[in-house]
């Protein structure tokens, strides 16, 4: 049997002087230490301190002129005041600008009247372009040819109307006088120039020129005259007529009651 050894404790006189020999820490090393850990602390101490101070702790006082209560504010803190205004003090009058607006219906009216007058002076150019190109159409014999050398000089009604179907097909002209063209009044102008008798280029002149009669004693070549159109009296009840642009010289019904008949030389 092999016997173990227990470990030994050295004496209690060789432990001490074990201890007793051991370096002692530096006395300085532990002053300096302690005093790194104290300026911190009382570092933080402060800035936490100054972060906790509330802000009005920085108002300004009194003290400095840069912060002395100046006349205008005094007067913002004074109580309530009166003023005194002396009886030759006149108000002034107060007026209202005069103005006037114009309504919807005011404006549609002026742009309706300026498209309107747009639209009639297109009208006028393109019939004095059409008149332009229509006079260099023809040369026949015009009115003034015929009243000064009249082909019919032995007037009747039945001749005129014979005269006046010779035309049936000739195209509509505004202003129109001749074979290259007519208008209503130009028609009847023109075919009345033949038997020498001169009238004026319009309906209602032409219709004051001779005497009304019954349509029941209308006979063809007697005119039919109605507001700003005329014709010849076709018999039955028809009218033979420049009728309006776009067509032509024919014979058609009355489509009016308002129409009357006049006879040219009694």
């Amino acid at each position: 049997m092999v016997a173990t050894k227990s470990p030994t404790t050295p004496p209690p006189t060789e432990l001490a002087a074990k201890v007793a020999a051991a370096p002692l820490p530096s006395t300085r090393r532990l002053r300096r230490g302690g005093l790194a850990n104290v300026l911190v602390m009382t570092v933080a101490a402060g800035i936490v301190g100054t972060l906790a101070i509330p802000a009005y702790a920085f108002t300004p006082g009194s003290e400095g002129p840069q912060f002395g209560t100046s006349a205008e504010t005094a007067l913002t803190k004074a109580q309530a005041q009166s003023v005194e205004v002396t009886d030759d003090v006149i108000a002034a009058p107060v007026t209202t600008d005069a103005y006037a607006a114009t309504t919807a219906e005011e404006i549609k009216a002026a742009a309706d009247a300026a498209a309107a007058a747009a639209a009639a002076e297109a009208a006028r150019q393109a019939a004095e372009s059409q008149m332009t190109s229509y006079a260099a159409s023809y040369s026949g014999p015009s009115v003034g040819d015929f009243l000064a050398n009249p082909p019919y000089p032995n007037f009747d009604l039945g001749s005129v109307y014979g005269v006046a179907t010779q035309y049936i097909g000739t195209p509509y002209v505004y202003g129109g006088a001749t074979p290259a063209g007519f208008d209503c009044s130009g028609f009847v102008m023109y075919v009345y120039a033949q038997f020498g008798v001169s009238m004026p280029h319009s309906s209602a002149g032409q219709g004051a020129m001779g005497t009304r009669i019954s349509e029941a004693d209308a006979q063809p070549g007697d005119l039919v005259i109605m507001d700003g159109h005329d014709g010849f009296y076709a018999g039955n009840g028809m009218i033979l007529h420049a009728p309006y642009e776009g067509a032509s010289v024919r014979v058609q019904p009355i489509w009016t009651s308002d129409y009357y008949i006049v006879r040219i030389g009694i």
